[in-house]
């Protein structure tokens, strides 16, 4: 079993700026969740859940799925203090079985790079989706400055589009929405938002 490098890195993961990244890319996935008081959400590879613990007054429920057990300790942490009381977390690789689950709203922040399998990472999620559910996706626009054995060098819309449809979701938008210095393994980079229907 490989050492999980997010275990590593849990208690200090919560950087200025990564904290200050979650807040650019919670403000984005929030202009997407209006009128979804009432859904069910899930936030895939949440890590501490800096992103999705910002937006979880928007709908009913939020779930954080990490394959980090230490991750959603901290995760888990914040809830408490918080006392956000429609917050669970859930230790899970989707990568590996995929639990009974389902959700409205599924949200990959910063995850499809870590994930070898794009589509069949993006099939679990379609199939994890209610009918009409959304799938939102932020992540880095193709780089060519990066290159790393273990991550995606971002991705190009036209290619994940097709991915996407290949999979069945439809309706599907992609965005750049913005550009940050040293953002992607201490490269300047941008990001992208792309949303998809089942």
């Amino acid at each position: 079993m490989e050492q999980n490098v997010f275990e590593e890195m849990a208690k200090r993961y919560d950087t200025k700026d990564r904290i200050a990244l979650a807040n650019v890319i919670a403000e984005e996935v929030r202009a997407e969740l209006q009128n979804c008081g009432s859904k069910s959400f899930i936030d895939y590879g949440s890590g501490t859940g800096l992103v999705s613990l910002q937006i979880s007054d928007l709908v009913e429920s939020v779930l954080l799925v990490d394959s980090s057990k230490q991750m959603l300790d901290v995760a888990q942490g914040k809830i408490s203090r918080r006392g956000i009381s429609n917050a669970k977390v859930l230790y899970s690789d989707f990568t590996q079985e995929t639990p009974e689950l389902k959700a409205d709203i599924i949200l990959m922040s910063l995850v499809l790079l870590h994930i070898p399998n794009t589509k069949i990472i993006l099939q679990q999620l379609f199939n994890i989706l209610n009918e009409g559910g959304q799938l939102i996706i932020v992540d880095f626009d193709k780089n060519e400055k990066i290159n790393h054995p273990k991550v995606h060098n971002g991705f190009a819309h036209d290619e994940l589009k097709s991915i996407l449809a290949e999979v069945g979701f439809h309706s599907i938008q992609i965005k750049t929405f913005f550009h940050g210095q040293n953002i992607f393994m201490n490269q300047d980079a941008s990001m992208f938002i792309s949303t998809s229907k089942k």
